[in-house]
């Protein structure tokens, strides 16, 4: 990987994550994080990612708070060709961030209970603490069009402001 890409400023601060200290992560994230800038490895950098940081397709794993800062800043950077995958990525994140009504039986049957999934509340602080920078994401203007939809644009919102509701 060029030095270039190591250095990049969306990926400040990944190097000093203690990754192998988290329950079922490989050390070896900032290397798919970096891999993400790539064109030629960035798709499969993103696939073997997005596995590392769901358990499965309704769990996020205890990976994903600590990546979503650098998730978000990837997805900020125009020339990225994984861009998309990455919006995917953190709209998923957003959504299965949210917290489950314990009084719903189907909610908890797919879900579980929040209790059981603390990963939920530490994706919610992690968006929180980087709500400027996703915000800024929404509303940039240079943005694709179609790159993210009205329903993942609200996902996302909903994620950095929990209170905040489409209707009013």
């Amino acid at each position: 990987m060029e030095q270039a890409e190591c250095d990049h400023h969306a990926l400040l601060g990944c190097a000093d994550v203690a990754w192998s200290q988290i329950p079922g992560c490989p050390a070896g994230v900032p290397v798919l994080l970096r891999g993400l800038l790539d064109q030629v490895a960035g798709p499969e950098a993103l696939r073997v990612l997005g596995n590392v940081l769901m358990n499965s397709v309704f769990h996020v794993s205890t990976a994903m708070p600590p990546a979503l800062p650098f998730l978000i800043s990837l997805a900020a950077v125009p020339d990225i060709a994984v861009r998309p995958g990455l919006v995917d990525l953190l709209v998923v994140a957003a959504e299965l961030s949210q917290p489950v009504d314990a009084d719903n039986g189907r909610q908890v049957l797919l879900l579980g209970n929040d209790c059981d999934h603390p990963e939920r509340e530490w994706c919610r602080d992690a968006f929180a603490a980087h709500a400027s920078a996703l915000r800024a994401l929404l509303e940039d203007k240079t943005l694709p069009d179609g790159l993210i939809s009205a329903d993942d644009r609200e996902c996302l919102l909903k994620a950095v402001e929990p209170q905040w509701h489409p209707s009013s």
